[in-house]
């Protein structure tokens, strides 16, 4: 599991995100031209937030969570018109419960809300709701949000957000994270009649995908008696989603008139668990999960959980054992052989970390993460040249991954090619908004590239974006 840290970063305007969320090489080329021209641009209307104000907010990145919660919200984003491999579902690093949505691109979820909730179909409502909120265009008055927010700093906080996050990895972009400011609690928040068309889509998309609509019920009772608490002491969801009675029992008479329960999904059930053992593993004491093993239905989970538990006790003869009793039960999961190959890695066991991460990239060739951390293993493993092809891979599905940028920074050094390795720091600087470092590398590699060629011309980029920027400042 990665955590991603989201560091402050000047307000990105929405126009931006249709670009960078791209996905060709054209794109990757041309993505650090519009990142520099944006922070140059925002950093001279002085839109960043003071840094004494500033909050740090971090993604959860690991391709097992993300993969369970593909599967889970999959059948409510058909239903909801939505394309499930355009619509990511990323977990935000916060006990508290909420969930929301910013464009058209992503839907976050607190992992606090992940675990209270005790059904599948409690989740899948979530995603329901919050995806009702993209379908019928609820998102698109905060352009309007935008231009009349007299916080223009708040705003570029969830902005920033979204830019960060589509790119995966560690801090991609980053975040201002003025998470408690009230242009930020502006943008995300939702009208009561917003909220009540959100819940009548959800629970028609619920119909349509076969899952029970009284998890929405449900998932209303999480925040029962939040109304009668002051606004510091509500969870975040009952800032930016206003639950009102009212709210509760429009959805229960709805539900009332539907046809009968169609059935538990003992899929869904199966991934809820899945995803939840494996954060509850990682953001709970290992004492905590121990004592829960017992109650574990199923198998796998029961193992994933205790090995992480003895990972984090430094029990590593342990935790490969019930690593290897799980290849034995799932031989062709590739998340497994990814947390196999996580628990070697972080033990300094290169080669069969390398083995592990070769495995699990095997079975699953096109997920970035995994690739990222193959070509990590290889790294370490002494083989840059083959790290370097592995992170170009991951790369052309991942160009704003952080930390993959900083292992093919070491892997050009290793191999000889500075300029490359000069260019792709300049350019993981540029996506986290520290422009005098960006500067700093980008001069570096103009001076080590031939001039005129396609990475001479991305440092190029964002070295003018720094001199831009530099200017501003003197004005």
């Amino acid at each position: 599991m990665i955590f991603d840290r989201l560091i402050p970063v000047p307000s990105i305007p929405r126009r931006a995100f249709l670009r960078l969320s791209a996905r060709s090489l054209s794109d990757r080329l041309f993505v650090i031209r519009m990142i520099s021209a944006l922070l140059a641009f925002v950093l001279g209307l002085n839109m960043l937030v003071a840094p004494a104000r500033a909050q740090g907010v971090s993604l959860l990145r690991d391709a097992d969570i993300e993969h369970g919660l593909r599967e889970l919200a999959s059948p409510v984003l058909r239903a909801a018109g939505l394309n499930p491999s355009s619509t990511r579902l990323l977990v935000v690093d916060s006990a508290s419960l909420n969930a929301f949505v910013i464009d058209h691109t992503a839907i976050f979820l607190n992992y606090g809300l992940i675990l209270r909730t005790t059904k599948p179909e409690m989740l899948q409502a979530v995603i329901a709701h919050e995806a009702a909120h993209i379908a019928n265009g609820h998102i698109g008055r905060r352009g309007q949000n935008i231009r009349n927010a007299g916080t223009a700093a708040g705003l570029g906080t969830a902005l920033a957000v979204l830019a960060g996050a589509l790119g995966g990895g560690e801090a991609a972009i980053g975040v201002a994270a003025g998470t408690q400011s009230s242009a930020l609690r502006s943008f995300l928040s939702h009208t009561r009649a917003e909220e009540a068309s959100a819940d009548r889509s959800a629970i028609t998309y619920l119909r349509r995908a076969g899952i029970n609509p009284r998890g929405m019920i449900e998932l209303h009772g999480l925040f029962a008696g939040q109304e009668v608490l002051s606004r510091r002491n509500q969870d975040p969801y009952m800032r930016s989603h206003p639950l009102t009675r009212d709210r509760i029992r429009a959805a229960e008479a709805v539900v009332a008139t539907l046809p009968e329960d169609p059935g538990k999904d003992p899929d869904a059930a199966y991934w809820l668990a899945r995803v939840q053992g494996k954060l509850s593993a990682f953001k709970r004491a290992p004492k905590w999960t121990k004592r829960r093993l017992r109650s574990e239905t199923y198998a796998d989970v029961k193992l994933m959980r205790g090995a992480i538990a003895d990972f984090r006790n430094n029990k590593l003869n342990a935790a490969l054992k019930q690593m290897r009793d799980l290849r034995r039960l799932r031989p062709n999961d590739p998340f497994y052989a990814e947390l196999e190959g996580q628990i070697l890695y972080e033990n300094r066991r290169w080669e069969e970390a390398n083995a592990a991460y070769a495995r699990a990239a095997k079975l699953a060739p096109k997920d970035a993460l995994i690739l990222a951390g193959l070509g990590r293993t290889q790294l370490s493993a002494g083989n840059p040249k083959t790290a370097l092809a592995t992170l170009e891979r991951a790369r052309l599905r991942d160009f704003r991954n952080h930390r993959l940028l900083r292992d093919m920074s070491l892997a050009y050094a290793q191999t000889g090619q500075n300029g490359m390795a000069s260019v792709v720091t300049a350019e993981r600087y540029a996506l986290r908004g520290r422009l005098n470092d960006a500067g700093t590398h980008a001069k570096r590699a103009l001076g080590l590239l031939p001039e005129g060629s396609p990475p001479w011309r991305r440092a190029q980029d964002v070295f003018l974006a720094y001199e831009r920027s530099e200017k501003r400042k003197k004005k």
